[in-house]
């Protein structure tokens, strides 16, 4: 080895911004290397497999330079890995590509003493091209459908809700017929979104779309109607399910941020005002028909 290349290895040793760099680099490619070991459509897992070895080129790039051998963060790799075995490819390698953005920044003050850095950002930047051509996955082409069960929903059951609190004033009477008006409306929206994608000449399946739409309802009606069950106080169940439903919001609308390279911010801050917008409304309605009709349960 020359003189001056050793003085820049030996330069390079300590930099801490470099060794951060290199174990991120090693990490991902065993994050990738696993996952492409792990699904079966061959294409994907290709295209995993050619990014795994990308990511061990970037590494031998920063240990040409640091001169040491760095061990994988195993945390990561079971993190990212399990996520993306949970909740979907798309969404697992996005979610840790959106780190590798944000390890980015660092390049810039990498590339002040080492120029070279630039090349693996545009190599990162590549990846994430490659990423989002690449994936095919059922729960994206439904993703649509799911959008509208959960959509209705909760824009619709966190109104009824609102007004049945207060026109019925009964924990267990406002649960019954949330449930009741649920599950027709879970039945009613598969049955249409089934009308709809046969009507389409589109990729989706309509029997699998309505199941998508019509279950998306459905679990959503149970997950705001549980705190009718469980709790006593007609108000404090109210609270707990309008609080449900902005968790709902919170959990879907992340999801589809990151799978879909979306606004997190504004669809959160939208969806969240339409449904409790909707269920303020919807309150008052049953306050003013519980007092004109008279009704006490």
């Amino acid at each position: 080895m020359d003189g001056r290349r050793l003085r820049r290895r030996m330069r390079f040793r300590d930099n801490k911004r470099l060794l951060d760099a290199q174990k991120n680099e090693i990490t991902e490619h065993h994050i990738y290397r696993r996952l492409a070991r792990s699904i079966k459509n061959r294409h994907n897992s290709g295209i995993l497999s050619r990014i795994s070895d990308d990511e061990l080129k970037h590494y031998n790039f920063w240990k040409s330079h640091t001169g040491q051998e760095i061990k994988p963060s195993k945390w990561k790799i079971w993190k990212y890995y399990l996520i993306s075995r949970l909740f979907g490819l798309t969404f697992g390698v996005k979610l840790m590509e959106n780190g590798e953005k944000k390890a980015q920044v660092n390049y810039d003050e990498i590339a002040k003493d080492l120029p070279e850095a630039r090349k693996l950002e545009t190599d990162e930047k590549e990846h994430e091209n490659k990423l989002i051509g690449m994936i095919n996955e059922e729960m994206l082409k439904y993703i649509g459908s799911i959008v509208l069960g959960l959509n209705d929903a909760l824009v619709e059951l966190t109104g009824a809700l609102a007004g049945f609190t207060l026109a019925l004033q009964n924990t267990t009477l406002v649960a019954i017929t949330g449930l009741i008006t649920g599950i027709a409306a879970s039945l009613s929206m598969g049955t249409s979104e089934y009308l709809s994608s046969k009507s389409e000449d589109g990729e989706k399946e309509p029997f699998r779309a309505a199941i998508y739409t019509g279950g998306a309802y459905l679990i959503t009606v149970i997950f705001l109607i549980t705190p009718f069950l469980l709790l006593g106080n007609l108000f404090f169940a109210l609270g707990i399910t309008l609080l449900n439903a902005v968790i709902v919001i919170f959990v879907f609308t992340f999801y589809i941020s990151v799978a879909k390279d979306l606004n997190f911010k504004r669809r959160f801050a939208e969806m969240v005002f339409i449904s409790l917008g909707v269920a303020s409304l919807t309150f008052i309605i049953g306050l003013l028909i519980s007092l004109y009709f008279g009704v006490e349960v």
